[in-house]
């Protein structure tokens, strides 16, 4: 394997491009997963039926919170992905433990926020408009999940291993998939809880 020492470590090799691009075209077909989502949402978010309506059930001090929380793992991922780059081991491991433990607290927040929807009334099977909320945040929110799975592996491989192409090449592509997360969930923060509380 040539390694081009003259490039950052997760694009050394021709096999790390090739990741790294395959990668962005599975972030295109997320984006399309999520456009998806979004156009059902705008199209569904006045149907509430008999249930209750977005600006009945959201509140703006926790989404605040979960948003804080969600864009400080974006920069402490891209603090980690900077270490990596130094060739800093043991900045790297932090950088990025810190951030799977910013996406645990903003899942268990939303598993609050769920329960605290069911309980107002806001089920999957109350509405069209509940439906598609549970389902769009649902998904993001197994997506974070799936996150930290996968982040918690390459952790464990950087500690094993240290960082070499390979484990810079996979730390970068979830860095990459961890940054979509949290564009994703402007959109959500703006067009679905702001919009929906005014």
């Amino acid at each position: 394997m040539k390694v081009d020492q003259t490039k950052p470590l997760e694009y050394s090799t021709e096999q790390n491009n090739l990741n790294i691009l395959g990668f962005w075209m599975f972030l295109g077909a997320e984006i399309m997963l999520f456009a998806t989502l979004f156009a059902s949402y705008f199209t569904l978010e006045g149907r509430t039926g008999s249930g209750p309506s977005g600006s009945e059930i959201f509140e703006i001090m926790p989404v605040i919170f979960e948003t804080f929380i969600l864009l400080t793992s974006s920069f402490t991922i891209g603090l980690g992905v900077h270490a990596m780059r130094l060739m800093n081991k043991k900045a790297t491991i932090a950088f990025f433990s810190i951030t799977l433990l910013l996406g645990l607290a903003f899942v268990g927040f939303e598993v609050v926020e769920f329960f605290t929807y069911i309980e107002e009334g806001a089920a999957l099977q109350t509405s069209a408009f509940t439906s598609i909320l549970l389902s769009t945040l649902g998904t993001h929110g197994a997506h974070v999940t799936f996150g930290l799975f996968w982040g918690l592996f390459i952790l464990i491989q950087i500690k094993k291993r240290g960082l070499t192409p390979e484990t810079a090449n996979k730390s970068f592509i979830f860095s990459l998939y961890w940054h979509f997360l949290d564009v994703v969930w402007i959109f959500i923060f703006s067009f679905v809880y702001l919009k929906g509380m005014m």
